[in-house]
């Protein structure tokens, strides 16, 4: 009942002529762990566009609900998807097989391969979102590590900026203090490495402590940190340490995998002596649904035992339907390139932009559609000034606004979304 209330004072005509005042009463019911801007109240969303009917405003979308919606909002055959399993099977639980949660599976594991993901990529364990799938791959490679080596081989290696989740496990090897230090004691025996020293370094590091670490974690592309893709010769050159001294790799592909890099997957770009053994995925896979995988090789997969993990919603049949649709669509090769030719739009208009303003912006970078603009201090008026001109612009770090548009965004809207982004930025810095 409260909700509907809830929905209807949203979407009253009369709610479009003012300021929703009513409807954020509401606030006092939601813990305080979120900032969010007092005059938005997203109520529905076509493709690249979301919409405020709460107070008549509308805007174009370079969020993707944080690279989360890569098929577009409200997407029409996802809700038909969604509509009739609903009406088929929507759980049965882990105690049973479920067809939808089976063909996802091998969906997954066969267009990783198909599409030069993981080589050897095996088993697939479904959850229902990102920090979910980093737990996951985190408890796989601490029993990798102690089933083969010994209770003494079961440290963790992460990174500098990293960010994998806000569940204990995961928040054990995200880098920031802020996220980590308010709940005491974490998981024990995290190394956290700067992936900028040399590689040398990195190296002898992890061969003088190979008794000891049993995974190492790390983004392809730092998200949260700023939007900095990894070096490929680090991953290579990280990997073969690893591999030499049976410490498990896990690449956290939550925020850059599925697409969003210019191919299925972030490690898609790399040889296969940099893949890892340990991938996990999440966001985009249900295009706003909750649904995350974990996908192992068989090294990981012969340690691992019934009981071992487990969840209640993973896998859930109405989760695995789109997640099926999702693969299919993304895993195409013309779908690929329209994704790298919308990138370049993107990364040429910025770079023109920062040539405009280089005592403002100091760098443009990224891979694929997920792109940083590095700016000389944090950006929060530049995106406060985006919101009102009618974009939705986020940060990646203290200094860097993000671009993670859905994969559908139209070229019409992509010019539209820059024209506004370089308006605030003179509005801002005039």
């Amino acid at each position: 009942m409260l909700r509907n209330n809830i929905l209807k004072r949203c979407f009253s005509s009369s709610m479009t002529k003012r300021v929703g005042q009513e409807i954020f009463e509401d606030v006092k019911f939601q813990v305080t762990t979120y900032n969010r801007p007092q005059d938005l109240c997203v109520t529905r969303g076509h493709n690249d566009m979301l919409y405020d009917d709460v107070n008549g405003k509308q805007f174009i979308d370079f969020t993707a609900g944080i690279a989360v919606t890569a098929l577009g909002h409200s997407n029409e055959k996802i809700a038909d998807i969604l509509s009739k399993q609903a009406r088929k099977l929507v759980h049965s639980s882990n105690l049973y097989y479920s067809a939808e949660c089976l063909e996802l599976s091998e969906k997954i594991v066969d267009k990783t391969k198909q599409f030069q993901g993981q080589f050897d990529a095996s088993k697939v364990f479904l959850c229902n979102s990102g920090t979910e799938a980093n737990e996951a791959a985190l408890k796989f490679a601490k029993k990798h590590g102690i089933k083969k080596h010994g209770a003494k081989k079961q440290g963790l290696v992460a990174f500098q900026n990293s960010f994998h989740g806000r569940t204990m496990g995961a928040l054990s090897v995200t880098w920031n203090a802020k996220y980590r230090t308010p709940f005491g004691d974490l998981v024990p025996n995290v190394t956290f490495l700067n992936i900028n020293d040399e590689l040398t370094k990195l190296q002898s590091f992890l061969h003088s402590n190979k008794d000891q670490i049993a995974g190492l974690i790390i983004e392809p592309v730092q998200g949260e940190g700023g939007i900095f893709p990894v070096p490929s010769e680090k991953l290579i050159g990280i990997n073969q340490v690893c591999k030499a001294n049976d410490i498990v790799v896990i690449y956290d592909e939550i925020q850059c995998g599925l697409g969003r890099s210019g191919k299925l997957w972030a490690h898609s770009h790399l040889p296969k002596e940099a893949h890892p053994d340990i991938f996990t995925a999440a966001k985009a896979l249900g295009n706003g649904f909750p649904i995350a995988a974990t996908i192992v090789n068989e090294n990981v997969n012969n340690v691992l035992e019934v009981g071992d993990h487990g969840t209640t919603y993973g896998g859930n049949p109405l989760g695995c339907a789109v997640g099926k649709y999702v693969m299919d669509t993304i895993a195409d090769e013309q779908f690929l390139a329209q994704v790298n030719e919308k990138a370049k739009i993107f990364m040429d208009r910025l770079a023109k932009i920062q040539a405009k303003y280089p005592s403002h912006i100091k760098d443009v970078r990224g891979l694929g559609l997920m792109i940083g603009a590095e700016f000389t201090e944090p950006p929060a008026k530049v995106i406060q000034k985006c919101r009102e001109n009618g974009l939705l612009l986020i940060t990646a770090g203290k200094t860097t606004a993000r671009f993670v548009p859905p994969l559908t965004i139209s070229h019409e809207n992509i010019q539209k979304g820059l024209d506004i982004f370089e308006k605030s930025v003179a509005e801002v810095y005039a």
